[in-house]
């Protein structure tokens, strides 16, 4: 499941725990970041583990605002013609350079959803929805467009996970240390040769099932403790090879956090999908996303929205507060 892994929180957090102290009171920040984490002040190593549906246990951050599923509407589609957004025109090249043309991508200031335990809560008036790939069939697409929504399809494209119903194609030879979380090895990402077929045949899975675009997860190897000397050269190159499977299928493509290389990607991605940014005083680093008029959708888990609201809206990130477990609960800016 989404979030930053327990071993990179645990050095953030020695990192920032001084500017949030200050920052966050000074500038209202507001955005996401690169691996959700189990929220603070959750001492490190307290990360929910992961259940056999993919999803952590059902604790919640303490102090997260209890709620009714689904929350309070938020905004409305978006003034393009297509909800939440429109196919893209200045588009995200793929790995040969040309441009993907006609790729559906939210546009900024797009309100969202994002559930990835079931059912999916359909109630929640946003033009979009991203849910769980494997965890949902084509019939919640459907009824989700049904209803005028378009579809992100979450896949865990940077770590194995043994209760996946594909576990048992991915060879030994690509698994690596664990992410932290119950039953999830990273992969090493420069085996691109092994990779590419088998995250192909994910993204062939929400294409059969009508989804509009791919949310792959942990896309930043590079930042954490793998098991493999993975370089930030290596994580360009195998998102990059990402990207490119998703336009090869028509499918919008979101870059999942690795803030730090948005400038080398952003024109390769739809969108972000982007976890903390407020906490971790990352969010500036993501508008790149947004000059280029692709959204950054964008959660918090612990810090409340009267401290990261106004910069979102500044920066025109698509912002909202969620549970860890990512259930229906939402508190949209």
């Amino acid at each position: 499941m989404t979030r930053r892994t327990t071993a990179l929180l645990a050095a953030l957090l020695l990192t920032t725990t001084a500017v949030l102290a200050s920052g966050c009171a000074s500038d209202g920040g507001g955005g996401d970041d690169d691996d959700s984490t189990p929220p603070n002040p959750v001492p490190s190593g307290s990360s929910s583990p992961v259940n056999p549906t993919g999803a952590p246990s059902t604790s919640v951050p303490s102090g997260s605002p209890s709620g009714s599923p689904g929350g309070s509407p938020s905004g409305s589609p978006t003034p393009s013609g297509s909800p939440g957004g429109s196919p893209s025109a200045s588009a995200s090249p793929g790995a040969s350079g040309s441009p993907a043309q006609g790729i559906w991508h939210p546009t900024p200031g797009t309100a969202w959803q994002w559930q990835l335990t079931t059912p999916v809560d359909q109630s929640v008036d946003v033009p979009v929805y991203d849910i769980d790939g494997f965890e949902n069939d084509a019939s919640v697409v459907a009824a989700l467009h049904a209803k005028g929504r378009k579809v992100i399809c979450y896949v865990n494209a940077g770590a194995w996970e043994t209760f996946r119903p594909d576990a048992g194609a991915f060879p030994n030879a690509v698994l690596g240390s664990g992410d932290g979380w119950k039953g999830e090895k990273w992969f090493d990402v420069r085996q691109l040769g092994v990779l590419e077929p088998l995250i192909a045949k994910r993204f062939d899975m929400c294409k059969e099932k009508g989804f509009d675009a791919v949310e792959p997860d942990l896309l930043d190897a590079y930042q954490n403790h793998t098991g493999f000397p993975i370089t930030a050269d290596d994580q360009l190159a195998y998102n990059k090879m990402i990207a490119q499977l998703a336009h090869q299928r028509g499918l919008g493509v979101a870059l999942k956090n690795d803030a730090d290389q948005v400038a080398q990607l952003v024109d390769y991605f739809d969108f972000s999908v982007d976890e903390q940014c407020a906490e971790f005083q990352e969010c500036d680093e993501l508008t790149p996303f947004i000059k280029q008029g692709k959204a950054v959708l964008h959660v918090e888990y612990n810090v409340p929205n009267d401290q990261y609201c106004a910069q979102s809206a500044q920066l025109d990130l698509s912002s909202m507060e969620k549970h860890l477990n990512l259930d229906a609960w939402r508190e949209p800016c």
